[in-house]
């Protein structure tokens, strides 16, 4: 019967098309013809002088004027980019300038590792000489990166860190004890990669002297294992994986002296059960920085190193009662040797002034917004530039400040969210500016925001989208039974009728510091048009714990992780199960990774309130994810276990009323389908019937192998318009 039903609703649908002349949204236009995919001019990288960049073409890179787009030259075309074995050009694409732009480092052949590691073949091609060369011809390399005097080429492979030099062709070994699972030399391990964001673990100074790295061994931290199937027998893949509670890597930190080739190592205390969070070189070549962190992460200190010693000392400390995120806004002044950073320490995100003996100078931004990003210093002018939330915290604007904290000036004029790229004298530029119902639009702009030219605006994908009849997004905003205003966003079906009751679909992530109700193109996907085409009312709702409204908004989640996300998401279902447009017996949900468990979380703690869901590699069980990231929100399950236990899906399979539908990759290395294995157990022995779909050798992301995504996306939408 509802097989029937919703044949009938599909061809009902069409008909209307056809009679409006409005096009249907179909999944192979979303996924497979890409009608619905956003230019948005990017790639441009400027140049030393800061009045040109470069950018790649088909088949070259060439140099262009900010100003007014001329081109001025071609660094290379792929014709020069033969080997020399006489094999086919390498592909232009992912490269690296040096930095005095004589010479470009190319990386081919690219071979995944985890979701933001890889290795490849590197090639050195020199603009001058026009000749190409194989950077090592002994393996794959990592993280090959030019000497600042661009006389060397450090890289990893292994997990050891090698140097090669360019005037003789030599290959230097620097460190010898790499081993797979036990030491990594010059790359993170796998939590610090996915959790502190970075990859590449060894730092040249601005002299080109010395190069840091980090050591970690990661011998005494557990293995995780996955397996591939495709072969006679399934290919087993182990990997280190520490969850809440169990051991880390030891950290280490070194440097090592080029003119030497004796490294020594940097002093970081004496407690060993903590966290390296950032590495970073001052202006001064001599002096290395570091931050310093405790494992339960409310504890932060910058530390300086001297490079010829090893010795430090701490210059900063911050404490807080809930957790401290690390950013990149760390910066070092040239001119009197100072340093910016940011801190929540006055309950929202601002921008600090101190000396290089860490004394506060002063508190150059302050209000109750959010500091989205720091850009950059201009010393010339004495700026400072940032994103911020000041109009709204759905908003995201370019503003400067000077360093003495004055003159604060909002540099982007419309309403929406803006992302700056200047160039790297700060004189211009580029920036991509939209807004929920607007495609993105890039133009180069003077430092002072006065556009100087249109790079792209997306001309014909608003075309597409009027063909397509998309219908506009709407913000909204309610209060909960606890007086907590939450933001939201609506889409509503095109031929919107207010005398009728539409199901709902919310889609969801919610997880801390995160943000999906924003005022920028691409909150809202074609998939969610493709819904409201299908007389669904799309929604979003950030609850507690989301970004950009204050420390105490985001963080009053510390120790609960997912409770109060879920009543608000149930409070958001039942506002709109009182609007009158609104058949509050239909209302679903969405989302993927956090989005998954707050998929879960909703359809048992709030059965009455969701119907449908499908949730996409979730976690059911804090304690089955990576220690960096739980123990930040929850500490460790010793010491917090009822929150963990109160807060994990899988023990409230129980409670769950609704149609649901899993979804895993096999080999996901972030969230492992170990959640989902046990869930399923659990449903199984509560008599819970329930839908599944997993997808072989495809990681957190399902997109591995023919078809992948493509099958995906029809899978869910045929079950969310079957059950909602």
């Amino acid at each position: 019967m509802k097989k029937a039903l919703f044949i009938l609703l599909v061809l009902s649908a069409v008909s209307s098309f056809a009679q409006t002349g409005i096009k249907k949204i179909t999944l192979d236009d979303i996924f497979k013809n890409r009608k619905f995919s956003s230019a948005r001019g990017s790639g441009m990288r400027s140049m030393n002088d800061g009045e040109h960049y470069c950018q790649v073409n088909a088949d070259s890179i060439n140099v262009y004027e900010y100003a007014t787009g001329k081109l001025t030259s071609t660094l290379v075309t792929s014709q020069k980019l033969a080997p020399p074995d006489g094999s086919v050009p390498i592909a232009i694409g992912n490269f690296t300038l040096s930095q005095d732009e004589t010479k470009i480092l190319f990386a081919t052949d690219d071979e995944t590792i985890y979701r933001h590691s890889s290795k490849s073949n590197y090639y050195i091609y020199d603009l001058k000489s026009e000749k190409l060369t194989l950077l090592s011809a002994k393996g794959k390399q990592r993280l090959a990166t030019f000497s600042p005097d661009g006389s060397r080429v450090a890289f990893v492979r292994d997990n050891n860190i090698y140097v090669y030099e360019l005037n003789s062709g030599l290959e230097k070994q620097i460190t010898t004890d790499g081993k797979i699972n036990e030491i990594i030399n010059g790359a993170t391990d796998w939590v610090y990669e996915e959790e502190f964001g970075f990859s590449q673990a060894f730092f040249w100074s601005p002299d080109s002297r010395n190069i840091a790295w980090y050591r970690f061994d990661e011998s005494k931290v557990k293995e995780y294992q996955l397996t591939y199937y495709g072969d006679l027998y399934p290919e087993q893949f182990k990997y280190k994986y520490p969850k809440p509670g169990e051991d880390n890597s030891k950290i280490s930190l070194f440097i090592w002296n080029v003119a030497s080739g004796k490294a020594l190592p940097v002093d970081i205390g004496t407690e060993s059960d903590i966290y390296i969070p950032r590495v970073k070189w001052t202006e001064d070549p001599g002096v290395l920085s570091f931050y310093r962190m405790n494992r339960h992460q409310n504890k932060l200190e910058l530390l300086l190193a001297d490079a010829l010693t090893g010795k430090s000392n701490t210059i900063y400390t911050e404490e807080n009662k809930y957790y401290i995120e690390v950013n990149d806004h760390l910066r070092f002044l040239k001119k009197n040797g100072g340093f910016i950073l940011t801190s929540e320490k006055d309950g929202y995100r601002h921008i600090y002034l101190y000396s290089i003996k860490g004394e506060l100078i002063r508190q150059l931004t302050k209000g109750p917004w959010e500091v989205a990003d720091v850009l950059g210093i201009d010393e010339k002018k004495g700026k400072v530039y940032f994103t911020s939330s000041e109009t709204s915290p759905l908003e995201r604007n370019l503003y400067y400040i000077g360093i003495d904290g004055k003159n604060k000036m909002r540099i982007t004029p419309k309403d929406g969210t803006n992302v700056p790229q200047f160039s790297s004298t700060f004189s211009w530029f580029v920036n991509r500016w939209s807004n929920i119902n607007t495609p993105s639009r890039t133009t180069v702009n003077r430092s002072d925001g006065s556009e100087a030219r249109l790079i792209q605006d997306n001309a014909k994908l608003k075309e597409t989208l009027t063909q397509y009849g998309f219908a506009k997004t709407e913000f909204f905003t309610f209060k909960t039974a606890d007086s907590i205003e939450l933001n939201g966003w609506m889409l509503k079906p095109a031929d919107f009728d207010p005398l009728k009751k539409y199901p709902v679909l919310f889609t969801i992530y919610g997880g801390p510091g995160s943000q999906t109700v924003l005022n920028t193109w691409g909150m809202v996907s074609a998939w969610n048009q493709l819904f409201a085409q299908n007389g669904i009312i799309v929604v979003s709702v950030d609850n507690r714990g989301t970004c950009a409204r204050g420390e105490e908004f985001k963080k009053c989640t510390y120790l609960q992780l997912g409770k109060y996300e879920t009543l608000d998401q149930i409070e958001a279902a039942k506002y709109l199960g009182s609007l009158p447009y609104v058949d509050k017996n239909r209302i679903g949900m969405w989302g993927w990774s956090f989005g998954g468990y707050m998929t879960l979380s909703c359809m048992s703690i709030g059965a009455d309130y969701f119907k449908t869901g499908v949730a996409v590699a979730p976690v059911t069980n804090w304690k089955y994810y990576d220690n960096i990231y739980t123990e930040r929100f929850m500490r460790t399950p010793k010491e917090d276990s009822a929150g963990y236990a109160s807060n994990s899906p899988i023990n409230h399979v129980s409670e769950l009323k609704g149609k649901l539908l899993l979804v895993h990759g096999t080999v996901d290395d972030n969230v492992h389908t170990q959640n989902t294995w046990d869930y399923i157990t659990a449903l199984v022995g509560a008599n819970k019937q329930f839908e599944m779909q997993f997808y072989p050798n495809s990681n957190h992301g399902i997109y591995s192998g023919k078809n992948t995504t493509f099958h995906l996306y029809t899978r869910m939408t045929e079950f969310i318009l079957k059950n909602l």
